[in-house]
């Protein structure tokens, strides 16, 4: 099966592994969610981290 990708730096959606931009295309479908995500916690610290800096917390 295919996956639809999206160029980070022209924006452009493509099926290939690389972009006619010369970028890097990643998958837009999100990671999965299941009640035991071993890498909640590691989001979470990050997140506060990232709010810490820009003041918002």
């Amino acid at each position: 099966m295919t996956e639809i990708l999206r160029c980070g730096a022209c924006g452009n959606f493509t099926l290939k592994k690389n972009c006619s931009c010369g970028g890097t295309p990643v998958s837009v479908i999100p990671m999965k969610y299941t009640l035991q995500d071993k890498y909640a916690s590691y989001r979470r610290t990050a997140k506060e981290q990232e709010r810490k800096t820009a003041g918002i917390l």
